[in-house]
């Protein structure tokens, strides 16, 4: 029955890898633990086995406490679709999309589905480790907080917050947060994390000694940078526009790869991408200029939240006209869910945009029409000679199609993707994450890219991957945090008697 949440300075402070350290720690131990995440913002979301739909952090957490993903570790989540509005799913199902004053009018009953579902969590598990959403110390959303103090509040769960020193001034960050809670919020933290250090700790320690004078409150551990840790991303934010994605291997061959992929205002689901970018001699870049597909091998399409807007943000920026001219050259173009939409001839969508009927780039014969209930399913098949699994998301379909294109992959149900020439697509996410599959896609795309020098590493085992990633966090935790201190915070709660700071207390 014991709990604590993990706050952060801000968004990306590392709270989503930090919970994931310390369930991989505690499962280690043999502790019965789960995650949660009152409320999420992302449009990187999972497929829960039930049909429902969480933030992708949850089902990564989940992993890490040896669970399948449960609609419970994260009850609220919010899909952006514009700088106004969000989707909003409730325990695994859309619930309509709202702009923040209305959104703001429902919380009393998200709160009491929040706090509902925690405490059937902490009923089922030895320990629930909880994380908080952007900062505890958005005072201007205090009143109607239900993902950190007030969910901390609500529950009597102490805190420790995260902050990302490579960001610079962290310090200030972790004094500030603290300084403008209220006394009731500031008498459940109870210490603090750094995150992301390199160099010689002991220029730190002075910090860290001054932090501990000036709050009363200690440092329970720094956490070293590690380049490897850069899969499944909490949200698009994390994908720099114009860079690399991930930390690409040499190539095997003589050669490399280069795949470009739009860096969409509203991707969703980059993290298709990442088992890609995971691939020796595979180099992915997320663009938004046209000059960056001259060179390209191959092109990706992602999901997005918003595919209409999303497509016209292409044409806008050039990328569409660029798109087209690399798929007349006979260069291979994929999409993927709201890129495969996108290649349509033509999109219905009175759901998502409001916009009705709107032309597609014309690259695959397809009509595309929006449906009020959303897809979620976890569907299996067979897809270039291997057997595959993904997750669908979505609430376009397919209403036509021209009958001279090839199916990309067999279901029990029939088939699913579509391909004519260079240009293919699918609805569903997590393609690429089948080994088998990716080896002999990535083959052929060097293939059709004349990349005759570019040779397909034999043993890159995606989940393997995400798998040594999460015992990195859990050595992490074990090696660099004060598990104790940990611990004992988790059975006895936030000490009593911690020292209140102004202006805030």
């Amino acid at each position: 029955m014991s709990s604590l949440l993990v706050a952060g300075t801000t968004s990306d402070a590392g709270k989503s890898v930090l919970v994931a350290g310390i369930c991989r720690w505690l499962y280690r131990q043999g502790v019965k633990v789960a995650p949660f995440k009152a409320q999420n913002m992302s449009n990187n979301s999972a497929v829960t086995p039930d049909g429902g739909e969480i933030g992708r952090a949850q089902a990564l957490q989940a992993a890490a406490c040896g669970l399948r993903p449960d609609v419970r570790f994260n009850p609220v989540l919010l899909k952006p679709g514009s700088d106004r509005q969000s989707q909003v799913v409730v325990l695994g199902k859309a619930e309509g999309t709202v702009g923040a004053r209305y959104y703001r009018e429902r919380k009393p009953y998200l709160a009491q589905v929040v706090s509902e579902t925690l405490a059937e969590l902490r009923s089922e598990y030895d320990m629930v480790i909880c994380e908080g959403a952007g900062s505890p110390t958005e005072i201007n959303l205090r009143a109607s907080d239900i993902a950190n103090m007030g969910l901390a509040r609500a529950a009597d769960l102490p805190v420790i917050v995260v902050g990302d020193i490579d960001r610079g001034g962290l310090f200030a960050h972790l004094y500030g947060t603290l300084a403008l809670l209220d006394a009731g919020d500031q008498a459940l933290i109870s210490g603090f994390v750094i995150n992301k250090f390199r160099g010689d700790h002991s220029l730190l320690q002075p910090g860290i000694d001054q932090l501990r004078e000036l709050t009363g409150r200690p440092t329970y551990g720094v956490l070293p940078w590690r380049s490897e840790l850069w899969l499944d991303a909490e949200d698009s934010l994390s994908y720099a526009a114009d860079g690399v994605l991930g930390r690409p291997a040499a190539p095997v061959g003589t050669q490399w790869l280069r795949v470009v992929a739009p860096r969409l205002p509203r991707l969703s689901n980059g993290t298709d991408l990442e088992a890609l970018a995971c691939e020796p001699g595979v180099a992915v870049r997320l663009v938004t200029e046209p000059a960056a597909l001259a060179d390209a091998d191959v092109v990706i399409i992602p999901g997005s939240k918003s595919t209409v807007d999303d497509l016209a943000w292409l044409r806008q920026t050039g990328l569409a006209d660029a798109i087209e001219r690399h798929a007349a050259a006979r260069r291979p173009v994929f999409g993927i869910c709201g890129g495969l939409q996108m290649l349509a001839t033509r999109i219905v969508d009175n759901v998502e945009s409001g916009k009705g009927a709107v032309p597609g780039l014309g690259l695959l014969p397809l009509h595309i029409e929006f449906a009020p209930t959303k897809t979620l399913a976890t569907p299996e098949g067979t897809a270039l000679g291997h057997p595959v699994r993904g997750y669908e998301i979505h609430h376009g379909q397919v209403t036509g199609r021209a009958a001279d294109l090839d199916p990309l992959i067999a279901t029990g149900a029939g088939t699913e993707g579509y391909v004519r020439g260079v240009v293919a697509g699918t609805h569903w996410h997590g393609l690429l994450e089948n080994n088998g599959f990716r080896r002999e896609w990535v083959h052929r795309m060097a293939k059709l890219a004349g990349r005759t020098g570019f040779q397909v590493a034999s043993d890159t085992d995606f989940e393997a991957r995400r798998v040594a990633q999460l015992d990195l966090l859990g050595d992490m935790v074990e090696e660099h945090l004060d598990t104790g201190a940990l611990l004992r915070l988790l059975d006895g709660g936030a000490p009593a008697g911690l020292p209140l700071l102004g202006p805030g207390a």
